[in-house]
């Protein structure tokens, strides 16, 4: 899988690049968990949500924010990862001009990312967020929420607490044409760990059926 260097804009930033064999192939953007704790585009959950888009016929780029691995700048409190969410997003398009469809994917600090980019990018059909941090960092953005798309929580998540997720997903499910689908993993941490294969089928049997039906407010 081709490693790319892509401009952002705090200098360049590194990436994972597969690019689908099917024409005008749907594209999918995958982001990782927060920089400062050991979050990289090689995190499993990442690599779980970039293999499902890529086995499905998808186009995927999951990249470094600022400051992790090759990607140059430092960290910047979000602001500049969205930024950087942004610009791969662009790098992405540019590539894939006639993508059928575009997909964004976040892990933890990578969710609220991600959704902040759905708020942005009207072009963007539908969103994974895994263990979204709803306790740490505000979701209120989402006003309204602009797409649907899966949530997956840990029930045994010891950072971020399964209520204040609960609350996010009756907030946004009482939003007219958007459909959350919500997943609590049970014995499931965090990190998903030993419950990643789970997590995998959730995210597979989600994409199963959300990738046969028409995506956004203005589907039938």
């Amino acid at each position: 899988m081709p490693d790319v260097i892509m401009n952002g804009p705090a200098g360049r930033l590194e990436g994972r690049y597969s690019h689908s064999k099917v024409p005008n192939a749907p594209i999918a953007l995958l982001l990782h968990p927060h920089p400062q704790h050991g979050g990289t585009m090689n995190n499993r959950i990442v690599y779980t949500m970039f293999h499902a888009f890529t086995k499905r016929g998808f186009s995927a780029l999951r990249f470094n924010f600022r400051g992790v691995g090759r990607s140059q700048g430092t960290y910047d409190r979000g602001e500049g990862e969205l930024s950087d969410a942004a610009s791969a997003l662009d790098w992405l398009q540019t590539y894939n001009p006639n993508a059928s469809a575009c997909w964004i994917g976040g892990f933890s600090f990578g969710a609220w990312i991600g959704m902040q980019l759905l708020m942005r990018r009207p072009e963007l059909d539908g969103f994974l967020s895994v263990a979204p941090p709803a306790n740490m960092f505000d979701f209120s953005f989402l006003a309204p929420c602009p797409a649907s798309g899966l949530i997956v929580h840990g029930d045994r998540d010891e950072i971020v607490p399964e209520a204040s997720v609960t609350r996010l997903v009756n907030k946004l499910s009482s939003q007219k044409d958007i459909k959350i689908d919500y997943r609590r993993v049970e014995g499931a941490n965090h990190f998903f760990n030993e419950k990643s294969e789970e997590l995998g089928r959730l995210v597979d049997d989600y994409l199963d059926v959300a990738l046969t039906k028409p995506m956004g407010p203005n589907a039938a």
